[in-house]
């Protein structure tokens, strides 16, 4: 049924200027661009009026010779960005609103923006970083996590996938960690975002203000300056410097079990295998979307070869798949509106999934492809 005009009305205004207050900060400070997602009682979540603020700035401050570096940060304590504001996508989606096109097209569109960016870019992600916060800092040259940075792709678990560029950047991580990342949605916590290869840096968190100011104090750096800035903080950093990556003693585990070709092929192998780890992660993938998991390690392995822009163009195409179908609707009342953590998927089954309903969400959208 469709909405009325009232509550979509609602939703475009929730979308497009959200709440008091500016949702993001442009500033200049000293020679550097600042961005500040400004939205800290809803975790900086990214919403397209923030796309559509930052996007030119962005590329003005890439052509203006007196930007030298650029810098972005969420507002408050708890995160940089949780992610896209992904139920009044789903509301929008439902109405047939075109705010699904729109949203998908430029949020990628900026983060190529973000991989492609002339300038030194620095992305302070302290706090909660999901979604499409990833989007807007994992492409930068510079990522500077702290103790309290929280890491993740969940989007299997709400019946998407993890996009914003995640089919370039997750298959590039060290044998099958990606991959295991964007099936089971695991967290990584502090130290431990710079050992997976997510993160460029290390920061504790209470040196960031420091390290902001030093860095807009450089005059005309280059990509070295800004590295060696960078470096002599993080050589400051002791915090949590002794603990061993959370995951190091099951790499060796990853890589053999989901070393696969098929999401089945890798069930299997979690539930032969028996051991604590192999039960638990193949818990996890069973509570998931059964077509975003096949989505998901298509876009893995089509991405591991692809150009970064190859990577947007495709998952635009599985964007608006998942904006078709099912899961993504019922992804989203299950996890983040009834909150019943009960999905009733369609299909069901990883064997009910064909691959030719996947192979279909990757197909070429003609004229209405995204173009970059």
């Amino acid at each position: 049924m469709l909405m009325s005009a009232c509550r979509l009305q609602r939703i475009q205004a929730h979308m497009m200027c959200g709440h008091a207050g500016p949702e993001v900060l442009l500033e200049r400070v000293g020679n550097a661009g600042v961005i500040t997602l400004n939205r800290p009682k809803v975790l900086n979540a990214l919403t397209l009026n923030m796309i559509r603020l930052i996007y030119p700035q962005l590329k003005k401050w890439e052509a203006d010779t007196e930007t030298s570096v650029v810098i972005i940060k969420g507002a408050g304590e708890k995160a940089f960005c949780a992610g896209g504001d992904v139920t009044a996508v789903a509301e929008a989606g439902k109405s047939g609103d075109r705010l699904v096109k729109d949203l998908f097209r430029e949020e990628y569109t900026l983060n190529n923006a973000i991989g492609t960016c002339r300038k030194p870019y620095v992305a302070l992600i302290g706090g909660i970083t999901m979604g499409g916060g990833v989007g807007l800092s994992v492409h930068g040259q510079f990522r500077v996590a702290t103790e309290k940075t929280l890491f993740a792709m969940p989007e299997t678990a709400i019946g998407l996938f993890p996009d914003v560029g995640g089919g370039y950047f997750l298959p590039r991580l060290k044998g099958k960690l990606g991959l295991f990342l964007a099936l089971t949605g695991f967290r990584l916590k502090g130290r431990d975002v710079l050992r997976a290869g997510v993160a460029t840096h290390f920061v504790e968190s209470e040196k960031i203000s420091a390290l902001e100011k030093d860095l807009v104090d450089l005059r005309s750096p280059s990509v070295d300056d800004v590295a060696k800035v960078l470096d002599a903080y993080q050589g400051q950093s002791t915090l949590d410097a002794e603990k061993p990556f959370v995951l190091q003693q099951h790499m060796k585990d990853i890589d053999r079990l989901f070393e696969a070709t098929s999401v089945e092929g890798i069930m299997n192998n979690l539930k032969t295998d028996g051991s604590p780890f192999a039960q638990k992660q193949a818990e996890m993938l069973s509570k998931m979307s059964p077509t975003s998991l096949k989505l998901t390690l298509k876009q893995m392995q089509a991405g591991a070869t692809m150009s970064l822009q190859e990577v947007f163009v495709m998952e635009y195409r599985l964007s608006q798949a998942c904006m078709n179908g099912h899961d993504f609707y019922e992804g989203v009342r299950a996890v983040l509106i009834d909150k019943d953590q009960n999905p009733k998927w369609k299909p069901s089954t990883l064997e009910e999934v064909t691959e030719k309903s996947v192979e279909k969400s990757f197909q070429s959208l003609g004229e209405h492809d995204l173009r970059l």
